[in-house]
């Protein structure tokens, strides 16, 4: 027995408890147990083979040590317990056989909405290695913890590490084709009376892209830093424009913010906000800007545990990496607001994540 504020409690409790803290000590061995199928290309090897694959016949597929094939079971049995596997009985078999989950099939390297290069990216030592400062972060004036680990800002180290900028640029990439495919079926209406629109920190251009090909009529731009946009050609419909939102979004109809706004403080969003505001009243049509991002819920009872989990992942990788957070309504009308728009209007289409219209 022991105790808690003087009152007794039962071993059992005392045990609970431990597991609680053990599975949030551990929990990393999820996420790097998933990268190690992924870097042994385990679902690429299962989806080729056609059909359900046992664990002998995957073994004798994977370039690994005769010396580790016993542990492969090992990796598998906590993915498959994870959902990233299922096991299905075979006719005639007395093995039993690996097939995709919906989870891995996202996976994929040749899925058009692979979530790949984005694990890649966010389970590379240069973005795990801040999480170990995030202590020392809270006893200093740095503004990021990444900044305590590598002595340069996110936005910095990316402009001089190739490394960074390509899996960042990838992992982003990889996004867009899933959120365009969505937009583009189920949003169609936003794009409605654009004659232009400026993808701001558009990237490689992989929403700008599928915008253009999808509305031929809208001049597409992408806008992002000269690091990022250096050396990419644009074609009929479609540019790369470099420079800096902070000082100037060249004039358009449409101004789209996909995943920005999160990476950045509210003072920095609502610079951006009146910079987007500026750059659709310039020619002096009103436009509107459209905003792809994280509305937190106010209750946890809206959306389920696991979900409410993911956006605080999500809230707290903004703290840890760049200056920015997640945030809930309320706190999204207060940005529109103080960047001088009149009005706003969400709608819950993309997951976690929601298309927000904001209008001068």
């Amino acid at each position: 027995m022991g105790s808690r504020n003087g009152e007794h409690y039962s071993a059992s409790a005392l045990f609970h408890a431990q597991t609680h803290i053990w599975n949030h000590i551990f929990s990393f061995i999820n996420s790097m147990s998933l990268k190690s199928a992924i870097d042994l290309n385990i679902p690429d090897i299962i989806h080729k083979h056609g059909k359900p694959m046992t664990l002998s016949l995957l073994i004798s597929s994977l370039q690994i040590h005769p010396s580790k094939t016993h542990n492969i079971y090992r990796l598998m049995r906590i993915l498959t317990h994870s959902g990233f596997f299922s096991l299905h009985k075979l006719p005639d078999e007395t093995e039993e056989a690996y097939v995709l989950t919906d989870a891995s099939i996202l996976l994929l390297k040749d899925n058009p909405f692979s979530v790949t290069p984005f694990l890649l990216a966010m389970l590379d030592p240069i973005l795990t290695k801040p999480w170990y400062q995030l202590a020392n972060w809270f006893q200093n004036d740095n503004p990021t913890p990444f900044n305590t680990a590598h002595g340069k800002t996110f936005w910095e180290y990316a402009g001089v590490e190739p490394k960074l900028n390509h899996l960042f640029n990838e992992a982003m990439a990889s996004d867009a084709r899933l959120v365009t495919s969505v937009v583009i079926d189920k949003c169609k209406g936003v794009f409605n009376g654009l004659d232009s629109l400026v993808d701001v920190g558009g990237g490689t251009g992989t929403m700008a892209k599928a915008i253009a090909k999808a509305f031929p009529e809208i001049q597409c731009t992408v806008f992002d830093l000269p690091h990022v946009v250096d050396g990419l050609q644009g074609s009929g419909n479609l540019k790369f424009v470099r420079g800096d939102m902070f000082e100037a979004i060249p004039p358009s109809d449409g101004i789209l913010l996909k995943w920005i706004l999160h990476d950045w403080n509210d003072e920095e969003c609502v610079k951006i906000l009146k910079k987007s505001k500026e750059a659709i009243t310039i020619k002096g049509k009103e436009g509107k800007v459209i905003i792809i991002d994280m509305v937190m819920e106010n209750s946890k009872g809206d959306i389920d545990d696991e979900s409410v989990e993911t956006q605080l992942f999500f809230d707290m990788l903004m703290m840890v990496v760049v200056t920015g957070k997640e945030r809930n309504e309320k706190e999204w009308a207060q940005l529109i607001s103080s960047a001088g728009f009149s009005d706003y209007k969400i709608t819950h289409v993309l997951g976690l994540r929601s298309l927000i219209e904001v209008f001068p």
